[in-house]
């Protein structure tokens, strides 16, 4: 059975990420699988590689803390 190849389109369609600007920063530093290019402008990855990765990642997260600007009326 032949690996399922994965484009940045589906890897937004199944809510993996949003921008590429994201996606190289995962590359670049989180692990993110790099993919492989088989054009000037297309990268596929497999998507073993991908769901591997998902796996991989803490399953609790905590988000980042929403800095509140409160401001004194006069």
């Amino acid at each position: 059975m032949l690996p399922t190849q994965l484009r940045f389109r589906d890897l937004k369609a199944r809510n993996i990420v949003t921008n590429w600007v994201t996606l190289n920063n995962w590359i670049n530093n989180e692990g993110f699988p790099p993919g492989r290019l088989v054009g000037p402008n297309t990268r596929l990855w497999d998507e073993s590689d991908v769901e591997a990765w998902i796996e991989s990642r803490p399953a609790g997260r905590k988000p980042s803390p929403a800095i509140r600007r409160e401001t004194e009326v006069a």
